[in-house]
């Protein structure tokens, strides 16, 4: 048996250093994903969201109360004033469609109805799919009616009050009044679930057929890169399938989230997805030379994603940069659409934007694979 050799040592770590030296992936996720968890937890990340799209419902908002009241909203940063409308199917639509957080809506004659003591009321109607959004503005904007309340109606005007009965902010949280956070995360972890698992095992396909030494062979047959690709993802989109299906049941069944909408809609928006994951898994393993490279593309791409879609912190509570980032990832998109369809009864007219933008990245990662191929071939 050998003794241990210092110098027999140091060539095996000269070695590995070469190689790692040479491996420009490796050194990526080295100094890459500190950086990104970094810029990501330091700047993007927030629990207390701000800037919330609200839509205020208002005859008359020009009165001393509600235009105080609303300037008190506005100040406070929470609640963002997108668009001042009578119309409830309007704010309806947008509240369904992710657009808008908050409705506020003022009774007709509140003012009048205030001095008179008829008791009006003032609705805040809150999309409560995701707690973590809504409960610090919805706790701000009490005290904002609050404050109100007191400046307006001093002296003569004091038994109006609010402790003495003279009106009263109705807050309304809609599709999860009692603030369960699996309703938010459970829908969540069907894309994330997805992403992972699929994205790794396409990415892993065509690396295989290297590492195999059968990449020749697959070059040689009379096919072009577009068939390659198709054939190489259409068994993986049945297991999709299936993993999809079995994880709606254990959402149904054992988190007991209701599903209000189409289970049709949510499986046909689903196969998409998954078809997009699955183009970005044959991007990824056009690129790479071996596996481990192919696991390392998937990090960089799910890290971001779990990240900025909105699935573990507030997607409105990022910076407009991180939200741009975000808006380009499927797994955004794909998070609204299973939350609306499972939590609010979304029909395809509500979610068909998002739909319309996962099937564009699909075919635009799909062609970059496509391209990507050739450039194997020559």
């Amino acid at each position: 048996m050998k003794l241990f050799s210092i110098s027999r040592a140091y060539s095996i770590f000269l070695k590995e250093f070469i190689q790692l030296r040479r491996d420009r992936l490796t050194l990526a996720m080295l100094f890459g994903i500190p950086i990104i968890q970094l810029i990501l937890f330091g700047f993007a990340i927030n629990n207390k969201p701000k800037h919330l799209p609200t839509i205020l419902n208002a005859g008359n908002y020009s009165d001393p109360f509600t235009s105080n009241f609303v300037h008190s909203l506005s100040a406070s940063e929470y609640f963002d004033i997108k668009e001042m409308t009578s119309s409830k199917e309007a704010s309806e639509r947008a509240i369904k469609e992710s657009e808008a957080v908050f409705i506020i809506s003022v009774q007709e004659d509140f003012y009048r109805k205030l001095i008179r003591g008829e008791n009006p009321k003032i609705l805040i109607e809150a999309d409560a799919t995701d707690p973590q959004i809504t409960g610090t503005a919805l706790s701000v904007a009490q005290e904002a009616f609050n404050n109100a309340m007191k400046i307006c109606f001093k002296g003569n005007l004091d038994f109006l009050a609010p402790q003495k009965g003279g009106a009263e902010l109705v807050i309304h949280k809609r599709y999860n009044p009692e603030g369960i956070m699996q309703f938010s995360t459970v829908p969540g972890l069907l894309g994330v679930i997805l992403t992972l698992t699929l994205v790794i095992i396409t990415s892993l396909s065509m690396t295989k057929e290297i590492e195999r030494d059968t990449m020749e062979n697959l070059l040689c047959m009379p096919v072009t890169p577009l068939e390659v690709l198709i054939g190489k993802v259409s068994p993986y989109v049945g297991m999709g399938f299936i993993q999809l299906v079995f994880i709606m049941i254990l959402t149904k069944y054992i988190f007991d989230i209701p599903i209000i909408g189409s289970v049709v809609l949510l499986l046909l928006s689903g196969v998409l997805f998954i078809m997009a994951c699955l183009s970005v898994g044959i991007v990824f393993s056009t690129l790479a030379r071996n596996q481990l490279q192919a696991v390392q593309m998937t990090i960089f791409f799910y890290l971001p994603s779990i990240m900025l879609s909105g699935f573990m912190f507030p997607f409105k509570a990022m910076p407009f940069w991180a939200q741009c980032v975000g808006y380009v990832l499927p797994l955004t998109h794909f998070n609204v659409i299973v939350r609306g369809v499972m939590l609010k009864g979304s029909t395809f007219s509500d979610i068909q934007s998002r739909i319309y933008i996962i099937a564009i990245f699909t075919v635009v990662v799909l062609t970059i694979g496509v391209f990507k191929y050739r450039r194997t071939i020559e």
